[in-house]
């Protein structure tokens, strides 16, 4: 399976060199296409640095951020526009929706920033909305919307263009535990449709068990890693708990 990511040596610092906090410590890692891999690790480990580095929200320190083979850190301008827009698909937390736009308008402008034709636009984005389950909230505005139908709405504005790469920061973090399911059997369902790559960060054993490996991290090196293969999501969920408790963090009973 070819390689879509590779993290290699990353260093982040912040601060100055009278107070310097390395966020990631020479990390590196490897995502081959189609996988769906779940970051977990404690407050402060470098998880949200990393996601914000491989989107290019951030600048590395040191170190290369590889996407399908292309040197994310070394982009500059038109190229690193490009690449945000068209290469990466990022789902936030708090949904980052347009209030003063309705579902679909906020899934289209996705697709009209690409010059998509109007009549192509119509279609990928009720296609999406119907993946989704969606449809009946597409004239809504925000405001109308539950945190549950908010964050799928999110998640079709992000994966209506084809991303390369899709990333995902702590997407279940503002969501009810029925929400939250709904949405992680979405993000499920698309990874096996389409074939999306899909990198999560979330402190949740839960929301971390619908993928297909874990990385965990701790003071911004990969302290522990491992697949789910063919174990049951619930068998998978135990094996996560089991390492979240040596990294000192606790798990839940959402199960």
């Amino acid at each position: 399976m070819p390689e879509m990511l590779l993290v290699d040596k990353v260093e982040k610092y912040y601060g100055s060199a009278f107070s310097l906090t390395k966020a990631l410590n020479g990390l590196s890692l490897r995502v081959q296409k189609g996988e769906f891999v779940a970051i977990m690790g404690p407050s402060g480990s470098g998880k949200t640095t990393l996601l914000n580095c491989i989107s290019s929200i951030e600048r590395v320190s040191s170190g290369h951020v590889y996407v399908n083979g292309e040197d994310i850190t070394r982009l500059r301008g038109r190229r690193l526009t490009l690449y945000r827009r068209k290469e990466i698909g990022f789902i936030f937390q708090d949904f980052h929706l347009l209030d003063t736009m309705t579902a679909y308008e906020n899934i289209a402008l996705a697709l009209q920033i690409q010059h998509v034709k109007a009549k192509m636009i119509d279609d990928r984005v009720k296609e999406m909305a119907k993946r989704l389950g969606i449809s009946d909230c597409l004239h809504k505005y925000p405001y109308q919307l539950s945190g549950g139908q908010k964050q799928r709405v999110a998640c079709a504005r992000a994966m209506i263009t084809d991303p390369q790469l899709v990333l995902a920061d702590e997407p279940t973090g503002a969501l009810d535990s029925k929400s939250a399911r709904m949405l992680l059997e979405c993000f499920a369902s698309l990874h096996a449709q389409l074939a999306s790559t899909i990198l999560m960060v979330t402190h949740d054993a839960f929301t971390a068990s619908y993928a297909t490996r874990v990385i965990f991290i701790k003071d911004g090196k990969i302290f522990h890693e491992f697949y789910r293969g063919k174990d049951e999501r619930k068998h998978f969920f135990s094996r996560i708990i089991d390492v979240e408790s040596l990294l000192g963090g606790g798990g839940n009973d959402v199960m």
